[in-house]
């Protein structure tokens, strides 16, 4: 069959998105048929670009890229919504013929997809105190409260990441159980999945993330923040905490310089990318490959082929 489900993994900045392009070309060139499922939570949003690498119109190749552009800015983003359209997305796709292939590096809502889980209900009033204790007490203290209560889930989540520490407190609370949304040590996938993943050294990855963070300046990401204030940004529960455009932010508001935004994005991206390989290196199940070996595409394409029976 050419339309089981295959996933693209990694850590930012690794080039995920040129080899889920490769793919879908090597499918295509078979005979099959293959689109893109973005997996990339930042990339949901309509105008947050330049801060995301988010591949342009014409980078994309006509080649179909779903749940890219598909939130407003002041939406919430997680993980629990993306696995109610995402899944019957892959499902959709699968039945007319075509090879999903889910392209990016959000762990939890990779995990979403591809595992055999199910996210706990929410609490409406138990939410809004946990959200506005974030607001008054900031997201170190969440985290703190978090690894009180469950050390093994606060050790997945960067302390900067309000948001999912709220979240894993919240289901804490209402199951009396540790955070059951992390990926477990020996993940069941809820279909068979071939799964890639896309690193390099970690000194290079290091130094490639710094040069990529100033690149994002010198293409205007500042002015892309600003361009998005009046669409609410700042109001944005998920994008005004992006990194990079947080930084950007308080930039506008002359509360760091752009030296001080700048070393500040590097410096969260470089630990965002640990915590995706700390993520990743979990999953028995994903095949490495090495951004810098000059073969890394055509043994992606020997792995696809055997997967595809190409």
């Amino acid at each position: 069959m050419q339309n089981k489900l295959i996933a693209v993994v990694g850590p930012t900045g690794a080039g995920k998105s040129d080899l889920g392009l490769a793919i879908v070309d090597q499918i295509v060139a078979g005979g099959g048929k293959a689109e893109i499922v973005n997996s990339d939570s930042m990339q949901f949003y309509r105008g947050m670009d330049i801060g995301t690498a988010k591949l342009s119109v014409a980078e994309r190749r006509g080649i179909y890229h779903h749940l890219i552009d598909w939130l407003e800015i002041t939406d919430e983003s997680t993980a629990a919504e993306y696995q109610t359209v995402a899944r019957p997305l892959i499902s959709e796709l699968q039945q007319q013929g075509i090879t999903p292939v889910l392209v990016g590096g959000s762990m939890l809502y990779i995990a979403a997809v591809l595992n055999n889980f199910e996210f706990p209900a929410r609490d409406a009033e138990l939410r809004l105190q946990l959200e506005a204790d974030l607001e008054e007490f900031g997201p170190h203290e969440m985290h703190r409260r978090l690894k009180a209560l469950d050390p093994i889930a606060a050790s997945r989540i960067i302390p900067e990441n309000g948001r999912r520490s709220v979240r894993a407190i919240e289901i804490i609370t209402l199951t009396g159980e540790p955070f059951a949304a992390a990926l477990p040590e020996h993940p069941e996938d809820r279909q068979p999945v071939l799964e890639i993943g896309v690193n390099g050294p970690r000194e290079d990855l290091v130094q490639r993330l710094e040069k990529r963070v100033h690149t994002m300046w010198n293409l205007g990401l500042v002015e892309e923040a600003r361009s998005l204030i009046p669409l609410g940004i700042r109001e944005g529960k998920t994008s005004s905490r992006a990194i990079g455009y947080s930084q950007a932010l308080a930039q506008i508001d002359g509360v760091k310089t752009q030296d001080e935004a700048i070393a500040d994005t590097v410096r969260l991206t470089q630990k965002y990318a640990r915590r995706q390989m700390s993520w990743f290196r979990r999953d028995n199940r994903i095949h490495w490959l090495d951004y810098q070996d000059q073969d890394m595409n055509s043994k992606a394409a020997n792995l696809v082929s055997a997967w595809l029976g190409l």
